[in-house]
């Protein structure tokens, strides 16, 4: 019994290379908030440059919000995405993955109010949504006060209110209080 042809040229992988490879997950969602077309006239016409505005997060408590300005649309978003990993805060959040307490926050004329509500899911809208959805916290209402339409003034003032909790603002433990602890700890039961 003879052996069936072996084919000489190999496995076919439909002209793409490296399509062995499962494509890796990033370690942060992103969703973008605003794309801008910006003109600036020069001398010999009108340049055309894209702003985007990002926010990041691993939905689990981490977000980042980031602008990137380019020439294409492709660098701005890269730009932006960078920018919102380099300006992620950490929240402290409660073990149902909400805010302790109401928070509010004013940048430029926007104003905009977040709240804890037990039981009701997310409630907010636009920019909002987004920014909690991508921090991973439920049961929170979130009202724009003011009526700015401004998107990504509403996403800074929405970050100012988050930093109210956020790790990175919140002020440690004074040292006489943890070595106390420690002291204490340390001891044996009696």
């Amino acid at each position: 019994m003879e052996k069936p042809k072996e084919n000489i040229r190999g496995k076919r992988n439909s002209g793409r290379r490296g399509s062995s490879f499962a494509r890796v997950k990033p370690e942060f969602d992103q969703k973008i908030l605003d794309i801008r077309r910006v003109t600036r006239v020069v001398a010999g016409g009108r340049r055309f440059s894209f702003s985007v505005a990002l926010v990041a997060g691993d939905k689990k408590g981490s977000v980042g919000l980031g602008l990137g300005k380019a020439g294409d649309t492709a660098l701005a978003i890269n730009k932006a995405l960078r920018n919102a990993k380099k300006n992620m805060i950490k929240l402290n959040l409660t073990k149902t993955m909400s805010i302790p307490h109401e928070l509010s926050a004013k940048f430029s004329s926007s104003y905009v109010i977040l709240m804890p509500n037990k039981g009701r899911g997310l409630v907010a809208g636009s920019v909002i949504r987004d920014i909690v959805k991508l921090s991973g916290m439920k049961d929170i209402t979130g009202k724009i006060l003011s009526n700015s339409k401004n998107k990504l003034n509403n996403a800074k003032a929405v970050f100012k209110a988050l930093s109210q909790i956020s790790s990175k603002y919140t002020k440690p433990l004074p040292e006489s209080v943890v070595i106390a602890n420690k002291e204490k700890e340390a001891a044996p039961a009696e």
